[in-house]
This record gives C-alpha cells, structure tokens and sequence, in this order.
C-alpha cells in the first residue's frame, strides 16, 4: 500500500474520508458524530486510537461536528485555515491542538505531503487537498460552487479523486427547496452539479488516473443512479475504461481505494 482512500460518509448530514499510508492514518473532516466516526473506522484498516490528525476543508457543521470530541478523547491535532478556526461553531469545544495551515502551501503529516488550495465556497477560508506519498497523488475536493482554474490545475495529475457531484440541475430546480436556496447552491460558491462534476473531470483526466469517487450528493436534488448515469457519458470514451468510479453515500463506507506510485 502506497496511498489509500476510504469514504467513511457523505452527504449534507455529514462528511468524513479517511486517508492512510503504511505510517500515517488521518480523516479529512469529521462531520458526523464522535460515536458514529469510531464505529465506521472499525470497519476499516485504522481505528480511531490509530490516528495520527484530523485535516479540516472548512467549517461547516457537516464538515465539523465531531472534531472537538475526537481530539480531545484521541488527543489528535487538527489542522485547519486561520478562517476556518476562527469560525468554527462554539460547540466544537477545545480542540487538543491546533495546527494552522495556509492555502496555497504545502505542510507535512507524518510521511504524508498536504498541499491546500482555496475552493470556491461559502465559508470563511475553504479548501481542497492535494495528499501525495511515495509518487501516489490523491485529490479531495468538495463543497466547491465552481471549478475555477486553480481547483483544475491542482487536481491534474492525481490518481485518485473525491470529488463533489452535489446535485441534478432539473432535481434541485422543479425541488422543493426555497427559491433563496436554490440559487445559493447554484452559484458560484454553492456545489457542483453533476453536469460540473463530470465536466471537471473530463478537464482533469490523464492516463494514470484510477479512481473517481463522486461525494457529497443531496439527498433531496440528487440520485446515485443520477450520478452513475452522468458518469456513463464520460465511460462511453474508450480513455476511460480503466477508471474505477463509486459513489460516496451518507450511511454506508466506500471500498478502500488503494493507489501505488510505481503504477
């Protein structure tokens, strides 16, 4: 194992990955509950005393829920923006440690090299991640209202993406959501639609790409046979045949998605 990647849940009720290499075990986010985190890591290669961080994209309660309580029962540092820290929702409670990270740098955990790019989003200082180890290159991205050309430059060459495929335009559109909704996700620092998504990707695919995992779908104005079936269209070009593809659910762990840097 070089590099793996496991979804432990996404969706607007809660968000958190867990990226491992042979020496370094974290989750990106923890946006769930303590008790549902440590449940879904036993399932898993790591558990919740096998952490070695916590890395946070931003502040919302999905994405944050239950860091303050992992830290401290786990004494696990967390690593965030200056504007996400300064705005995290005051039940988060103390944190055990607090490392603060700057988009548009790279920072070490363990044998893993991170580095942060700003994401176009409406929270205080969003970011997505670029996790590297040993030549192996893992793209995190979601929560994003638009691929802006700093998000397709960053994901170029990675193996292995989370991305977000938020919505169906038709399905959020004809939806039940208020008018004023609507047009916070579609804008340019809502979330991605399927349409987007798939776009991106295509923007971003190279020969050395092997997964795709699409996250972070409405359960109101989106399906995962919306987002198979967007994912079709890219399939349907030969280039993409050897590129696996899954999507991210909210109650249910992904595979674990394995990269090696000699492939």
């Amino acid at each position: 194992m070089s590099l793996l990647c496991q979804v432990l849940a996404s969706g607007s009720r809660g968000n958190s990955i867990l990226v491992c290499s042979p020496k370094t075990r974290i989750l990106v986010d923890a946006g769930t509950t303590c008790k549902e985190v440590v449940k879904r890591l036993e399932k898993t290669c790591a558990g919740a005393k096998d952490l070695d961080g916590i890395v946070v994209s931003h502040e919302h309660r999905d994405h944050v829920s239950a860091a303050g309580v992992l830290s401290r029962r786990f004494d696990l540092p967390v690593f965030m923006t200056r504007g996400t820290l300064d705005h995290l929702p005051p039940e988060i409670g103390r944190l055990s440690s607090v490392s603060v990270f700057s988009t548009g740098k790279s920072f070490e955990l363990g044998d893993l090299r991170i580095h942060a790019f700003a994401t176009s989003h409406d929270a205080r200082e969003s970011a997505g991640f670029i996790i590297e180890h040993e030549g192996s290159r893992l793209g995190i991205c979601t929560d994003l209202g638009t691929a802006t050309k700093l998000v397709q430059v960053r994901l170029q060459g990675c193996q292995g993406l989370v991305l977000e495929s938020n919505h169906d335009i038709n399905r959020l559109m004809e939806g039940p959501y208020p008018w004023h909704l609507k047009q916070r996700i579609r804008s340019a620092h809502g979330h991605l639609s399927n349409d987007d998504s798939r776009q991106l990707l295509d923007d971003v695919y190279h020969e050395k790409m092997r997964f795709v995992v699409l996250a972070h779908l409405s359960e109101t104005n989106n399906h995962p046979d919306l987002v198979l079936e967007s994912c079709e269209k890219l399939r349907a070009c030969e280039k993409w045949e050897c590129v696996c593809f899954d999507v991210a659910k909210q109650d249910v762990i992904t595979p674990a998605f394995e990269l090696n840097g000699l492939d």
